[in-house]
């Protein structure tokens, strides 16, 4: 079983909106003979701080081209070697802003590439040092790091996918499993409401949706060229209009709303009582609800693919009660009028035989007509997911 945090239901009044993992980082302090000497005096044991000077992106002044930003506040320092030399560093330091850096995951990745890659370029200036500014305003150094870990404590009881597949092998829906789907749809109800907090980031969350590694660009890079039902073309034609729904959805940051990021049903753990605990939130835990909504429902189509009769004597009762409970309780309008490329890079992810292997050339094709079909219309209609089944 994967491992997680216990989740509760988000309270009906949120405390707070903003993720962990877009926390900004701690500046380093004014007195440049603080944390800064700690960090130099660590580094370069026989050297003495003498100056700090920030640095700005360009000097020149009413120019054509004056460069007016630049991707972080860089200090320069001069030390005193023990030996009489002088020496110049510049300290690097990272701030959020709207171009792929809102979360702290991004400006640490761009301190690690930095580490990775400056000494490969010849005549660049040389990394001495890197690492991370503590709460308590220490420098830790990095420099021995290899590859990252995460720890979480473990969530007890079962994938909610192992419901989907009881219910498509007996091809029937018991009372509790209307109850848990109920259950999911009132958590994202709630998970829903406590609005994004960062500024910008719809318009990340909605690029990262179809030009991200993990995203459409990268999912559909991910076909093998001679998938049955999945050939380059029929791909390519999805990715033009995905591209196209990024630009329908620009300008629509209202709609910026905590999201788990993730929500299929690998990622929902029951219990015996079926108390929930949830797996692996992802790209932020801010986009649009859009996202989580069509990310689990497009898996009671999946699941009942291929298994003859389970549609209509299970799923699409779920897929009903799913979307029923959700829009009639939810104050995230708009979501019909938002999912159809969600809904198509979900598509794109299951029909992938990188990711599900044993899935079928019917099933595969199934899948992309229902996400074209989407796509092409206006807004998307749930009812749309008979004709899957017709």
């Amino acid at each position: 079983m994967a491992t997680s945090e216990r989740h509760r239901a988000p309270p009906e009044e949120p405390q707070s909106a903003q993720p962990v993992s877009s926390v900004s980082p701690v500046s380093p302090e004014p007195d440049p003979f603080g944390s800064v000497r700690q960090l130099v005096e660590a580094v370069l044991p026989d050297a003495r701080v003498v100056d700090v000077t920030t640095l700005g992106p360009d000097s020149a002044r009413d120019d054509l081209t004056e460069k007016a930003a630049g991707y972080g506040v860089p200090r320069r320092i001069t030390v005193a070697r023990r030996d009489g030399a002088t020496q110049r560093l510049v300290l690097h330091t990272s701030t959020a802003d709207t171009f792929g850096h809102e979360r702290r995951s991004d400006r640490a990745a761009e301190m690690l590439l930095a580490f990775d890659t400056f000494g490969s370029i010849p005549a660049h200036v040389q990394i001495v040092d890197v690492g991370t500014l503590t709460s308590d305003r220490r420098f830790l150094s990095l420099v021995d790091a290899g590859e990252f870990y995460l720890l979480t404590t473990y969530a007890e009881g079962q994938v909610y996918a192992e419901d989907l597949r009881r219910i498509a092998a007996e091809g029937r829906a018991t009372p509790r499993d209307l109850a848990r789907c109920e259950a999911l749809a009132r958590y994202l109800v709630a998970l829903h409401a406590a609005p994004g907090a960062q500024p910008g980031s719809y318009r990340r969350a909605v690029r990262d949706l179809v030009g991200h590694g993990e995203g459409i660009f990268g999912i559909i890079d991910g076909y093998p060229d001679d998938v049955p039902g999945a050939p380059p073309a029929r791909l390519e034609a999805i990715e033009r209009r995905c591209v196209a729904w990024r630009w329908k959805l620009r300008g629509r940051d209202h709609r910026l709303a905590r999201t788990h990021g993730d929500f299929h049903p690998f990622n929902i753990v029951f219990n015996e009582r079926s108390q929930l605990t949830l797996l692996d939130t992802s790209r932020g835990s801010q986009g649009d609800p859009a996202d989580d909504v069509t990310c689990l429902a497009i898996n009671y189509v999946f699941f009942a693919l291929d298994a003859p009769g389970a549609w209509e004597g299970a799923f699409r009762a779920l897929w009903r009660r799913l979307w029923r409970v959700y829009l009639d309780e939810s104050d995230a309008a708009g979501v019909l009028d938002a999912a159809a490329p969600f809904l198509a890079w979900r598509a794109l992810v299951l029909a992938n035989p990188r990711w599900y292997p044993a899935v079928t050339p019917r099933a595969r094709d199934a899948l992309l007509a229902f996400a074209e079909r989407a796509l092409d219309a206006e807004r998307f209609d749930p009812d749309d997911a008979e004709r899957v089944f017709a």
